[in-house]
Protein backbone atom coordinates (compact mmCIF):
# COMPACT_ATOMS: atom_id res chain seq x y z
CA UNK A 1 0.00 0.00 0.00
CA UNK A 2 2.82 2.50 1.17
CA UNK A 3 5.08 1.81 -1.98
CA UNK A 4 1.91 2.32 -4.30
CA UNK A 5 1.18 6.04 -2.65
CA UNK A 6 4.93 7.34 -2.30
CA UNK A 7 5.47 7.70 -6.34
CA UNK A 8 1.84 9.67 -5.99
CA UNK A 9 3.47 12.12 -3.62
CA UNK A 10 6.08 12.79 -5.53
CA UNK A 11 4.23 13.55 -8.72
CA UNK A 12 2.43 15.75 -6.54
CA UNK A 13 5.76 17.67 -4.68
CA UNK A 14 6.48 18.23 -8.56
CA UNK A 15 3.14 19.37 -9.84
CA UNK A 16 3.51 22.02 -6.80
CA UNK A 17 6.40 23.24 -6.85
CA UNK A 18 6.09 26.33 -8.89
CA UNK A 19 3.41 27.45 -7.79
CA UNK A 20 5.07 27.34 -4.07
CA UNK A 21 8.05 29.31 -5.58
CA UNK A 22 5.77 32.27 -7.42
CA UNK A 23 1.56 32.90 -5.65
CA UNK A 24 -0.49 34.12 -8.24
CA UNK A 25 -3.85 33.98 -9.48
CA UNK A 26 -4.05 30.91 -12.17
CA UNK A 27 -3.97 32.28 -15.47
CA UNK A 28 -4.87 28.85 -17.07
CA UNK A 29 -6.71 25.36 -16.73
CA UNK A 30 -3.42 23.51 -16.48
CA UNK A 31 -2.42 25.66 -13.73
CA UNK A 32 -6.03 25.52 -11.69
CA UNK A 33 -5.91 21.84 -11.69
CA UNK A 34 -2.97 22.20 -9.32
CA UNK A 35 -4.20 24.58 -7.00
CA UNK A 36 -7.03 26.86 -5.82
CA UNK A 37 -4.25 28.60 -2.78
CA UNK A 38 -3.67 31.72 -4.92
CA UNK A 39 -7.43 32.18 -5.88
CA UNK A 40 -8.17 31.60 -1.38
CA UNK A 41 -5.92 33.93 -0.53
CA UNK A 42 -7.24 36.68 -2.89
CA UNK A 43 -10.69 36.15 -1.75
CA UNK A 44 -11.08 34.65 1.42
CA UNK A 45 -10.48 37.97 3.53
CA UNK A 46 -13.52 39.36 2.74
CA UNK A 47 -15.72 36.50 3.62
CA UNK A 48 -16.82 37.49 7.05
CA UNK A 49 -18.06 35.47 10.50
CA UNK A 50 -21.49 36.92 11.37
CA UNK A 51 -22.47 36.41 15.03
CA UNK A 52 -26.14 37.01 15.57
CA UNK A 53 -27.78 37.74 19.15
CA UNK A 54 -31.80 37.70 19.53
CA UNK A 55 -34.05 37.55 22.54
CA UNK A 56 -36.86 35.16 22.98
CA UNK A 57 -39.33 34.39 25.21
CA UNK A 58 -39.77 30.72 26.24
CA UNK A 59 -41.67 28.91 29.15
CA UNK A 60 -39.67 29.01 32.27
CA UNK A 61 -40.18 25.67 33.03
CA UNK A 62 -39.80 22.67 30.19
CA UNK A 63 -42.92 20.46 31.82
CA UNK A 64 -44.94 23.37 30.28
CA UNK A 65 -44.46 21.54 26.37
CA UNK A 66 -45.67 17.84 28.45
CA UNK A 67 -49.75 17.96 28.99
CA UNK A 68 -50.19 16.10 32.55
CA UNK A 69 -48.00 18.39 33.94
CA UNK A 70 -48.73 21.57 32.31
CA UNK A 71 -52.34 21.38 33.71
CA UNK A 72 -50.89 21.69 37.42
CA UNK A 73 -48.94 24.60 36.04
CA UNK A 74 -51.92 26.27 34.89
CA UNK A 75 -54.21 25.84 38.22
CA UNK A 76 -50.97 27.40 39.97
CA UNK A 77 -51.69 30.52 37.41
CA UNK A 78 -47.66 30.01 36.13
CA UNK A 79 -49.23 28.30 32.69
CA UNK A 80 -48.54 31.80 31.01
CA UNK A 81 -45.01 32.93 32.19
CA UNK A 82 -42.40 33.37 30.05
CA UNK A 83 -39.19 33.88 30.40
CA UNK A 84 -36.19 35.96 28.35
CA UNK A 85 -33.40 34.50 27.52
CA UNK A 86 -30.31 35.05 24.85
CA UNK A 87 -30.28 33.08 21.68
CA UNK A 88 -27.03 33.19 19.89
CA UNK A 89 -26.57 32.60 16.11
CA UNK A 90 -24.24 32.30 13.34
CA UNK A 91 -23.66 32.62 10.16
CA UNK A 92 -20.92 34.18 7.48
CA UNK A 93 -20.97 37.20 5.35
CA UNK A 94 -19.27 39.10 2.08
CA UNK A 95 -17.71 42.35 2.23
CA UNK A 96 -18.94 44.16 -0.87
CA UNK A 97 -17.63 47.16 -0.82
CA UNK A 98 -14.27 49.24 0.88
CA UNK A 99 -16.85 51.13 2.92
CA UNK A 100 -17.73 48.13 4.87
CA UNK A 101 -21.13 47.07 3.58
CA UNK A 102 -21.75 43.21 3.88
CA UNK A 103 -23.59 41.18 2.49
CA UNK A 104 -25.64 38.19 4.06
CA UNK A 105 -28.55 36.30 4.20
CA UNK A 106 -32.08 37.53 5.78
CA UNK A 107 -32.38 34.90 7.98
CA UNK A 108 -28.70 34.34 9.71
CA UNK A 109 -29.65 38.11 11.28
CA UNK A 110 -33.42 37.71 11.67
CA UNK A 111 -34.83 39.30 15.04
CA UNK A 112 -30.94 40.42 16.03
CA UNK A 113 -30.54 43.03 18.83
CA UNK A 114 -27.08 42.28 18.09
CA UNK A 115 -24.58 41.71 15.45
CA UNK A 116 -20.95 41.19 15.68
CA UNK A 117 -18.94 40.84 12.56
CA UNK A 118 -15.14 38.84 12.84
CA UNK A 119 -13.14 39.25 10.16
CA UNK A 120 -10.49 36.54 8.76
CA UNK A 121 -7.71 38.02 10.27
CA UNK A 122 -9.82 37.95 13.90
CA UNK A 123 -10.91 41.41 14.40
CA UNK A 124 -14.20 42.22 15.48
CA UNK A 125 -16.36 44.92 14.60
CA UNK A 126 -20.33 45.49 15.66
CA UNK A 127 -22.45 45.76 12.79
CA UNK A 128 -25.90 47.73 11.96
CA UNK A 129 -28.34 46.77 9.48
CA UNK A 130 -28.53 48.87 6.39
CA UNK A 131 -31.10 46.76 4.85
CA UNK A 132 -33.26 43.72 5.50
CA UNK A 133 -34.92 42.14 1.83
CA UNK A 134 -36.68 38.71 3.46
CA UNK A 135 -38.37 38.16 -0.26
CA UNK A 136 -34.90 37.46 -1.75
CA UNK A 137 -33.20 36.28 1.79
CA UNK A 138 -30.73 39.26 1.17
CA UNK A 139 -29.77 41.57 3.92
CA UNK A 140 -26.94 44.22 3.94
CA UNK A 141 -25.18 45.14 6.97
CA UNK A 142 -22.61 48.04 7.88
CA UNK A 143 -19.54 47.81 9.59
CA UNK A 144 -17.16 51.04 10.46
CA UNK A 145 -13.82 50.11 9.99
CA UNK A 146 -11.99 52.98 11.24
CA UNK A 147 -9.43 53.67 9.12
CA UNK A 148 -8.53 49.93 8.38
CA UNK A 149 -7.96 48.30 5.10
CA UNK A 150 -10.40 46.05 4.15
CA UNK A 151 -10.71 43.62 1.46
CA UNK A 152 -13.87 43.49 -0.68
CA UNK A 153 -15.25 41.55 -3.92
CA UNK A 154 -16.40 42.83 -6.87
CA UNK A 155 -19.40 41.18 -8.12
CA UNK A 156 -19.69 38.68 -11.18
CA UNK A 157 -22.21 38.82 -13.49
CA UNK A 158 -24.20 35.63 -12.46
CA UNK A 159 -25.92 35.84 -16.43
CA UNK A 160 -23.04 34.76 -17.68
CA UNK A 161 -22.40 31.61 -15.46
CA UNK A 162 -22.89 28.23 -17.58
CA UNK A 163 -23.72 24.65 -16.16
CA UNK A 164 -20.05 23.41 -15.16
CA UNK A 165 -17.89 26.03 -14.63
CA UNK A 166 -15.70 26.02 -11.61
CA UNK A 167 -16.59 27.96 -8.02
CA UNK A 168 -15.40 27.99 -4.58
CA UNK A 169 -18.00 27.79 -1.16
CA UNK A 170 -16.55 30.14 1.28
CA UNK A 171 -17.60 30.35 4.81
CA UNK A 172 -17.50 29.38 8.03
CA UNK A 173 -19.64 25.53 8.68
CA UNK A 174 -20.42 24.41 11.78
CA UNK A 175 -18.67 27.18 13.81
CA UNK A 176 -14.99 25.26 12.77
CA UNK A 177 -13.85 28.35 11.53
CA UNK A 178 -13.51 29.70 7.55
CA UNK A 179 -13.84 26.82 5.36
CA UNK A 180 -13.25 26.65 1.11
CA UNK A 181 -14.82 24.03 -1.23
CA UNK A 182 -14.83 23.14 -4.22
CA UNK A 183 -17.11 21.93 -6.90
CA UNK A 184 -18.68 23.30 -10.39
CA UNK A 185 -22.14 25.05 -10.95
CA UNK A 186 -24.81 22.27 -11.66
CA UNK A 187 -27.60 23.81 -12.87
CA UNK A 188 -28.74 27.34 -13.07
CA UNK A 189 -32.43 29.39 -12.61
CA UNK A 190 -33.50 26.29 -10.33
CA UNK A 191 -36.73 27.72 -8.66
CA UNK A 192 -39.81 25.85 -6.63
CA UNK A 193 -37.21 25.18 -4.10
CA UNK A 194 -38.63 24.00 -1.10
CA UNK A 195 -38.42 27.15 1.75
CA UNK A 196 -36.96 29.87 -0.64
CA UNK A 197 -38.24 33.77 -0.62
CA UNK A 198 -40.52 34.81 -3.04
CA UNK A 199 -38.09 35.16 -5.64
CA UNK A 200 -36.50 31.50 -5.96
CA UNK A 201 -34.42 31.44 -8.85
CA UNK A 202 -30.87 30.10 -7.97
CA UNK A 203 -27.36 29.25 -9.02
CA UNK A 204 -27.12 25.28 -7.73
CA UNK A 205 -23.78 23.75 -7.13
CA UNK A 206 -21.85 20.96 -5.46
CA UNK A 207 -19.49 22.93 -3.66
CA UNK A 208 -19.81 21.22 -0.07
CA UNK A 209 -22.57 23.98 1.73
CA UNK A 210 -23.39 23.17 5.96
CA UNK A 211 -25.19 25.15 8.18
CA UNK A 212 -22.88 28.16 9.43
CA UNK A 213 -22.27 28.76 5.04
CA UNK A 214 -25.37 30.46 5.21
CA UNK A 215 -24.21 34.18 3.56
CA UNK A 216 -21.17 32.98 2.28
CA UNK A 217 -19.48 33.61 -0.80
CA UNK A 218 -19.47 31.54 -4.18
CA UNK A 219 -16.85 32.94 -6.05
CA UNK A 220 -16.14 32.28 -9.72
CA UNK A 221 -12.50 31.56 -10.98
CA UNK A 222 -11.74 35.10 -11.48
CA UNK A 223 -12.16 36.16 -7.73
CA UNK A 224 -15.83 37.47 -7.94
CA UNK A 225 -18.45 37.09 -6.00
CA UNK A 226 -20.88 34.96 -8.08
CA UNK A 227 -23.48 34.43 -5.28
CA UNK A 228 -24.48 34.52 -1.77
CA UNK A 229 -24.70 30.44 -0.17
CA UNK A 230 -28.35 30.24 0.92
CA UNK A 231 -30.09 26.29 1.02
CA UNK A 232 -28.76 23.54 1.03
CA UNK A 233 -30.83 19.97 -0.38
CA UNK A 234 -30.46 17.81 2.79
CA UNK A 235 -32.21 14.68 4.76
CA UNK A 236 -29.73 15.12 7.50
CA UNK A 237 -28.27 18.49 8.49
CA UNK A 238 -25.44 17.86 6.37
CA UNK A 239 -24.36 18.33 2.66
CA UNK A 240 -25.55 16.49 -0.17
CA UNK A 241 -24.10 17.66 -2.82
CA UNK A 242 -27.34 20.27 -3.83
CA UNK A 243 -26.44 23.63 -2.49
CA UNK A 244 -28.02 26.77 -3.68
CA UNK A 245 -26.91 30.61 -4.17
CA UNK A 246 -28.93 33.70 -4.28
CA UNK A 247 -27.39 34.82 -8.10
CA UNK A 248 -24.93 38.38 -8.24
CA UNK A 249 -27.87 39.71 -10.16
CA UNK A 250 -30.04 39.91 -7.56
CA UNK A 251 -27.82 40.69 -4.84
CA UNK A 252 -26.83 43.88 -6.95
CA UNK A 253 -30.24 45.07 -6.74
CA UNK A 254 -30.64 44.91 -3.19
CA UNK A 255 -27.13 46.22 -3.12
CA UNK A 256 -28.39 49.88 -4.82
CA UNK A 257 -30.90 49.62 -2.76
CA UNK A 258 -29.09 50.10 0.18
CA UNK A 259 -26.91 53.22 -1.24
CA UNK A 260 -30.17 54.38 -2.57
CA UNK A 261 -32.79 54.86 0.29
CA UNK A 262 -32.37 51.64 2.02
CA UNK A 263 -35.64 50.52 0.67
CA UNK A 264 -36.25 47.91 -2.47
CA UNK A 265 -38.45 49.06 -5.02
CA UNK A 266 -38.99 46.05 -7.38
CA UNK A 267 -40.01 46.56 -10.83
CA UNK A 268 -43.52 46.29 -11.75
CA UNK A 269 -45.12 45.02 -15.51
CA UNK A 270 -48.82 44.22 -14.33
CA UNK A 271 -48.52 40.92 -15.83
CA UNK A 272 -49.57 37.51 -14.30
CA UNK A 273 -49.58 34.05 -16.00
CA UNK A 274 -49.08 30.35 -15.64
CA UNK A 275 -46.53 27.77 -16.84
CA UNK A 276 -46.91 26.15 -20.42
CA UNK A 277 -47.66 22.97 -19.76
CA UNK A 278 -47.03 19.81 -22.16
CA UNK A 279 -50.63 19.29 -22.93
CA UNK A 280 -50.80 23.38 -23.65
CA UNK A 281 -47.75 22.99 -26.78
CA UNK A 282 -50.02 22.06 -29.35
CA UNK A 283 -52.57 24.40 -28.70
CA UNK A 284 -50.95 27.46 -28.68
CA UNK A 285 -49.02 26.65 -31.32
CA UNK A 286 -45.66 26.51 -29.48
CA UNK A 287 -42.70 23.88 -30.13
CA UNK A 288 -42.13 22.70 -26.42
CA UNK A 289 -43.17 23.92 -23.38
CA UNK A 290 -41.47 26.74 -22.20
CA UNK A 291 -42.40 30.36 -21.03
CA UNK A 292 -44.64 32.17 -19.34
CA UNK A 293 -48.79 32.13 -20.11
CA UNK A 294 -49.76 35.97 -19.88
CA UNK A 295 -53.66 35.30 -18.40
CA UNK A 296 -53.89 39.22 -16.47
CA UNK A 297 -52.69 42.39 -17.98
CA UNK A 298 -53.64 45.08 -16.00
CA UNK A 299 -55.10 47.67 -18.11
CA UNK A 300 -53.00 50.93 -16.49
CA UNK A 301 -49.89 48.72 -16.46
CA UNK A 302 -46.43 49.43 -18.47
CA UNK A 303 -47.14 45.94 -19.88
CA UNK A 304 -50.53 46.44 -21.92
CA UNK A 305 -48.93 50.17 -22.80
CA UNK A 306 -46.58 47.95 -24.51
CA UNK A 307 -49.18 45.62 -26.01
CA UNK A 308 -48.93 42.71 -23.86
CA UNK A 309 -52.12 41.18 -24.33
CA UNK A 310 -53.97 38.25 -22.32
CA UNK A 311 -52.79 34.79 -24.07
CA UNK A 312 -49.55 36.31 -25.22
CA UNK A 313 -46.19 33.51 -24.17
CA UNK A 314 -43.30 35.56 -22.54
CA UNK A 315 -40.08 33.44 -24.08
CA UNK A 316 -37.48 36.16 -22.84
CA UNK A 317 -36.73 39.09 -20.69
CA UNK A 318 -33.82 41.38 -22.15
CA UNK A 319 -32.51 38.33 -24.09
CA UNK A 320 -32.83 35.52 -20.89
CA UNK A 321 -34.83 32.96 -21.43
CA UNK A 322 -37.98 32.72 -19.66
CA UNK A 323 -39.06 28.99 -18.52
CA UNK A 324 -41.85 29.79 -16.65
CA UNK A 325 -43.66 32.50 -14.04
CA UNK A 326 -40.87 32.49 -11.76
CA UNK A 327 -37.94 33.22 -14.34
CA UNK A 328 -40.14 36.40 -15.39
CA UNK A 329 -40.81 37.56 -12.14
CA UNK A 330 -37.16 37.35 -11.14
CA UNK A 331 -35.98 38.64 -14.87
CA UNK A 332 -38.43 41.52 -14.18
CA UNK A 333 -37.06 42.16 -10.39
CA UNK A 334 -33.54 42.95 -11.22
CA UNK A 335 -34.32 45.47 -14.14
CA UNK A 336 -33.50 48.70 -12.51
CA UNK A 337 -36.56 51.09 -12.18
CA UNK A 338 -37.04 53.59 -15.50
CA UNK A 339 -34.55 51.74 -17.52
CA UNK A 340 -36.41 50.21 -21.40
CA UNK A 341 -37.78 46.44 -20.74
CA UNK A 342 -37.48 44.12 -24.12
CA UNK A 343 -39.68 41.34 -23.72
CA UNK A 344 -39.70 38.39 -26.46
CA UNK A 345 -43.15 36.79 -27.09
CA UNK A 346 -45.15 34.85 -29.17
CA UNK A 347 -48.81 35.07 -30.06
CA UNK A 348 -50.77 33.49 -32.74
CA UNK A 349 -47.86 31.23 -34.10
CA UNK A 350 -45.85 33.93 -34.47
CA UNK A 351 -42.78 35.43 -32.37
CA UNK A 352 -42.66 39.15 -31.73
CA UNK A 353 -41.34 41.81 -29.48
CA UNK A 354 -42.21 44.60 -27.18
CA UNK A 355 -40.46 47.33 -25.23
CA UNK A 356 -41.66 47.90 -22.09
CA UNK A 357 -40.59 50.87 -19.68
CA UNK A 358 -39.81 49.49 -15.84
CA UNK A 359 -41.89 51.34 -13.72
CA UNK A 360 -42.05 51.13 -9.72
CA UNK A 361 -45.67 50.04 -8.51
CA UNK A 362 -48.50 52.69 -8.16
CA UNK A 363 -50.36 53.63 -5.30
CA UNK A 364 -53.20 53.73 -6.55
CA UNK A 365 -55.86 53.91 -5.23
CA UNK A 366 -54.75 55.19 -2.03
CA UNK A 367 -54.28 52.88 0.85
CA UNK A 368 -56.49 54.76 3.26
CA UNK A 369 -54.95 52.30 5.85
CA UNK A 370 -57.66 51.99 8.80
CA UNK A 371 -57.57 50.25 12.41
CA UNK A 372 -60.90 48.89 12.64
CA UNK A 373 -62.77 49.46 15.91
CA UNK A 374 -66.40 48.11 16.97
CA UNK A 375 -67.84 45.20 18.11
CA UNK A 376 -67.51 43.04 15.39
CA UNK A 377 -65.52 40.27 14.62
CA UNK A 378 -62.64 42.66 12.35
CA UNK A 379 -62.11 44.93 14.99
CA UNK A 380 -58.54 45.41 16.14
CA UNK A 381 -57.28 44.55 12.28
CA UNK A 382 -55.27 46.50 10.33
CA UNK A 383 -56.52 47.09 6.59
CA UNK A 384 -55.71 48.89 3.65
CA UNK A 385 -56.82 49.41 -0.36
CA UNK A 386 -55.20 46.83 -2.51
CA UNK A 387 -53.09 48.38 -5.05
CA UNK A 388 -50.30 47.44 -6.86
CA UNK A 389 -47.58 48.64 -4.49
CA UNK A 390 -49.67 47.13 -1.99
CA UNK A 391 -49.54 43.73 -3.33
CA UNK A 392 -45.73 43.79 -3.99
CA UNK A 393 -45.11 44.64 -0.25
CA UNK A 394 -47.33 41.76 0.60
CA UNK A 395 -46.29 39.55 -2.10
CA UNK A 396 -48.98 36.77 -3.34
CA UNK A 397 -51.46 38.81 -3.12
CA UNK A 398 -54.51 37.15 -5.64
CA UNK A 399 -56.30 40.31 -6.14
CA UNK A 400 -55.41 43.79 -7.92
CA UNK A 401 -58.34 45.53 -6.04
CA UNK A 402 -60.41 45.18 -2.66
CA UNK A 403 -59.00 45.01 1.15
CA UNK A 404 -56.51 43.32 2.35
CA UNK A 405 -55.79 42.68 6.35
CA UNK A 406 -51.97 44.00 7.01
CA UNK A 407 -52.49 43.56 10.89
CA UNK A 408 -54.15 41.47 13.18
CA UNK A 409 -52.78 41.39 16.61
CA UNK A 410 -55.81 42.52 18.82
CA UNK A 411 -59.53 42.27 19.35
CA UNK A 412 -61.99 40.10 17.86
CA UNK A 413 -60.05 39.95 14.68
CA UNK A 414 -56.86 38.08 16.29
CA UNK A 415 -59.04 36.03 18.49
CA UNK A 416 -61.07 34.96 15.41
CA UNK A 417 -57.95 33.83 13.68
CA UNK A 418 -57.56 36.73 10.99
CA UNK A 419 -54.17 36.83 8.70
CA UNK A 420 -51.62 39.58 7.41
CA UNK A 421 -52.82 38.85 3.68
CA UNK A 422 -56.31 38.06 4.20
CA UNK A 423 -58.61 39.82 1.15
CA UNK A 424 -62.33 40.70 2.58
CA UNK A 425 -64.28 40.25 0.04
CA UNK A 426 -67.60 39.99 0.98
CA UNK A 427 -69.21 41.09 5.14
CA UNK A 428 -73.33 40.01 5.37
CA UNK A 429 -73.49 39.50 2.00
CA UNK A 430 -72.20 42.81 1.01
CA UNK A 431 -69.22 42.84 -2.11
CA UNK A 432 -66.16 44.77 0.04
CA UNK A 433 -64.41 46.96 -2.92
CA UNK A 434 -62.41 49.20 -0.84
CA UNK A 435 -61.59 50.12 3.14
CA UNK A 436 -65.02 52.84 2.91
CA UNK A 437 -66.84 50.09 1.74
CA UNK A 438 -65.62 47.92 4.57
CA UNK A 439 -66.25 50.68 7.08
CA UNK A 440 -70.24 51.65 6.17
CA UNK A 441 -71.01 47.50 5.96
CA UNK A 442 -69.23 47.71 9.67
CA UNK A 443 -71.26 50.13 10.76
CA UNK A 444 -74.50 48.21 11.09
CA UNK A 445 -75.52 46.16 14.57
CA UNK A 446 -75.44 43.04 14.79
CA UNK A 447 -74.64 39.64 16.66
CA UNK A 448 -74.36 37.38 13.66
CA UNK A 449 -71.94 37.81 10.52
CA UNK A 450 -71.05 36.58 7.74
CA UNK A 451 -67.39 36.78 6.41
CA UNK A 452 -65.58 35.81 3.03
CA UNK A 453 -62.71 35.98 2.78
CA UNK A 454 -59.47 34.76 0.56
CA UNK A 455 -56.91 33.49 2.21
CA UNK A 456 -54.09 32.39 -0.37
CA UNK A 457 -55.78 30.67 -3.17
CA UNK A 458 -58.65 29.51 -0.85
CA UNK A 459 -62.27 31.23 -0.59
CA UNK A 460 -63.95 30.86 3.62
CA UNK A 461 -67.34 31.57 3.96
CA UNK A 462 -67.60 31.75 7.63
CA UNK A 463 -70.42 32.48 10.16
CA UNK A 464 -69.38 34.41 13.47
CA UNK A 465 -71.13 35.08 16.50
CA UNK A 466 -70.43 37.07 18.89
Amino acid sequence: MFSRIAPFFVLLTALFAPLALRAEVPQSMQQMQLSFAPLVKKTSPAVVNIYAQRKVQAQMTPFMADPFFAQFFAMRGMGGLLQERIEKSLGSGVIVDPDGQIATNTHVIRGATEITVVTSDGREFAAEKVLDDPKSDLAILRIKPKGAKLHYLELADSDQAEVGDLVLAIGNPFGVGQTVTSGIISGLSRSNVQGAGEYSFFIQTDAAINPGNSGGALIDMRGRLLGINSMIYSKDGGSLGIGFAIPSSMLRTVIDASRHGGKVVRAWTGLSGQAVTPDMVESLGLERATGALINRVNPKSPAYKAGIRSGDVILSVNDHDVADPDALKFRIATVPIGTPVKVTLFRGGKTGSATLVAEAPPEDPPRDETTLKGRHPLSGAVVVNISPAVAEELGGVAQESGVVVVKANDGYAARFGLQEGDIILAVNGDKIGSVSDLRDVLDEDARRWALQIMRGSRVMNLILTL
